[in-house]
């Protein structure tokens, strides 16, 4: 199948390509795109996009994911079907799909890292009619190991701003619990073998080890900016019904101080050195005072 697809950042860019391996023709529209990935043709406007029966985009805001479909696509056939896979909030995509028009809209955020999305095994939360679900798994699958029908438009969008409500709640969680064992006078890696194997042993909590225990070798998978992005969005939807969420609210104050502290591009497990620095701030005034 001929595909379009729109951004080929840190996530963009593999599952392009594995869309490529998987026999899929992928033209890819990037205004930062250095060398394509083998297999992918680089096209020199959006617009050309519009060519395929269907498109995607990982685009990183919903600034730019609008531009896209107002205006990259508006050449588009009838039936054309654009896929938002970025996470830009329900609430746009809602009133992108209501515009009419030739381009159909459905939205198909996922879960998961660079390095998942490199191997496939990230899920795809789909919010779609039940014929554009049928029409877009064949796509997906080649990107994804899941791929889950949450319901109408917008709802796969909301469902991964719930999803990275949880994760940063318990990116929070370890980076905390990281704290109370070093106070205790814990060995970290040892805390950290502990953790991994006790009630709160989630896979998350497997598979960040590195980054929480030793940043420097790591790399980033999903960077504080790009989480506190998320949890921004997911705070609109509750407070769009009035709903208090203390938690996030929490979480969200201290990705802030990452930021502020120049860790914006660093991993997220970053957490732990932002809450070092607010601690030691915290200690210094006490010993002024």
């Amino acid at each position: 199948m001929l595909i379009g697809f729109a951004g080929l950042g840190r996530m963009g860019r593999p599952m392009a390509a594995r869309l490529a391996r998987a026999g899929h023709t992928v033209l890819a529209y990037d205004p930062g795109l250095g060398a394509a990935p083998d297999g992918v043709t680089a096209v020199e406007s959006a617009g050309r996009l519009a060519d395929a029966p269907v498109s995607i985009s990982m685009l990183p805001d919903g600034a730019t994911t609008r531009d896209l479909v107002e205006r990259g696509l508006a050449g588009a056939r009838r039936g054309h079907l654009h896929v938002v896979m970025g996470t830009v909030g329900p609430a746009l995509v809602r009133e992108l799909a209501a515009r009419g028009g030739p381009v159909e809209l459905a939205d198909a955020p996922v879960s998961g890292s660079v390095s998942m999305a490199e191997a496939g095994t990230v899920t795809a939360m789909v919010g779609a009619t039940p014929d554009q679900f049928a029409r877009l798994r064949p796509v997906l699958s080649a990107m994804t190991a899941a791929q889950v029908h949450t319901g109408p438009v917008g709802s796969g969008s909301a469902a991964k701003l719930a999803v990275n409500t949880v994760l940063a709640a318990v990116n929070q969680g370890v980076a905390e619990g990281l704290l109370v064992a070093e106070a205790g006078g814990l060995d970290l890696k040892i805390f950290y073998d502990v953790l991994r194997t006790s009630a709160a042993g989630a896979p998350y909590v497997g598979y960040k080890e590195e980054a929480f225990l030793s940043p420097a070798s790591a790399g980033v998978a999903a960077p504080v900016s790009l989480i506190r992005k998320d949890l921004g969005l997911a705070l609109d939807v509750a407070a769009g019904r009035r709903l208090g969420l203390p938690g996030t609210e929490a979480a969200q104050s201290v990705l802030d101080d990452a930021i502020a502290a120049g860790l914006g591009d660093e991993d997220m497990a970053q957490v732990l050195a932002a809450l070092r620095l607010r601690n030691t701030r915290s200690n210094d005034k006490e010993t002024i005072s």
